[in-house]
């Protein structure tokens, strides 16, 4: 099963990154606000379809409003971010950035999950972020408000990863799911009139497909995780760095640069290693890493784990 799993992972994440590619072509005329806007505007109609299998549409009043509340205003930073550093980086930079999240999550769990982490996880998370600062080249390179926003959408994944961790198996996953997205549709919309550029057919083309990307390679993740094993299925996400470097240098021209595969290398074994090491257990309780399923970069991404809840998958509580 683990081989059918890891296949349906590999394809989903080529798909992500398939995802932005078409934002990173639609980001030259568009805003980052504009398009996380119109992207969830148009995914409503599919998280729909996601939300009349549940069986608990009898109140959408949170048993957690804080934290629902939290979650919910963080969840529209991490597109904008995501898509912004997507405008300005080349891809396989912006991913390597992304990477950092486990790390986060990780720091994160301790005062959220009350998570004890050992010396081996701590000394990856140290080693990993000696990757991010390999990636970023302080001093080398001129740093930009891309970087920054990679980092606050890595920042804000890991934080609405921690908070499901901490009250997704309490709270109704359409309650998870709704929020959120009405959240961004809401903060979008305040920022539209000061970004909004008129759409041109093929501009709102280009953005249903984001859409229609983002839900399939969800449901991919889902299937994905419901055949195998956490452990196999969560360390693919990394194949998108070989995605980015190939449309990166195939599609816009962008030099692979060899201090970025090296930082990634670094950041991406470090966060295999964080998944392995809660695979085993040990002082591990919550697994924030290994439990999360979450690629909140697309307006879908953040509901995979809400969504394997609501369909019973494999692997969804320890």
């Amino acid at each position: 099963m683990n081989t059918k799993a890891v296949l349906y992972a590999l394809l989903a994440f080529a798909i992500f990154s398939t995802h932005d590619v078409v934002v990173k072509y639609l980001s030259v005329s568009l805003s980052a606000f504009q398009i996380v806007f119109f992207s969830s505007l148009l995914s409503f109609p599919l998280l729909t379809l996601m939300m009349v299998q549940d069986k608990t549409l009898d109140g959408l009043r949170p048993k957690y409003p804080g934290w629902t509340i939290l979650r919910s205003l963080i969840i529209p930073i991490i597109p904008t971010g995501a898509f912004y550093a997507f405008s300005v980086l080349p891809l396989a930079q912006a991913y390597a950035l992304f990477f950092a999240a486990p790390l986060l999550i990780t720091l994160l769990s301790i005062p959220v999950l009350k998570e004890r982490v050992g010396l081996h996880r701590l000394l990856a998370v140290a080693v990993g972020f000696l990757g991010v600062v390999v990636v970023l080249r302080p001093g080398a390179t001129e740093l930009s408000w891309g970087h920054a926003a990679a980092l606050l959408a890595a920042f804000g994944n890991a934080t609405q990863s921690v908070i499901l961790r901490k009250v997704g198996s309490a709270e109704k996953p359409v309650v998870l799911m709704l929020y959120p997205l009405l959240a961004t549709v809401l903060v979008m919309a305040l920022a539209l009139p000061f970004t909004y550029q008129p759409l041109q057919g093929s501009e709102l083309g280009q953005l249903a497909l984001v859409a229609l990307l983002g839900f399939f390679a969800t449901l991919l993740v889902v299937k994905a995780y419901a055949l195998g094993e956490a452990t196999t299925v969560a360390p693919m996400q990394y194949s998108q760095i070989i995605w980015a470097s190939a449309f990166g240098s195939l599609l816009f021209g962008e030099a692979l640069d060899v201090a970025t595969l090296m930082g990634a290398s670094i950041v991406i074994a470090s966060g295999v290693f964080i998944v392995m090491r809660e695979a085993r257990g040990g002082k591990s309780e919550n697994r924030p890493v290994l439990q999360t399923r979450s690629r909140a970069v697309s307006s879908f991404g953040a509901n995979v784990s809400v969504f394997l809840r609501q369909r019973g998958g494999r692997n969804t509580e320890d």
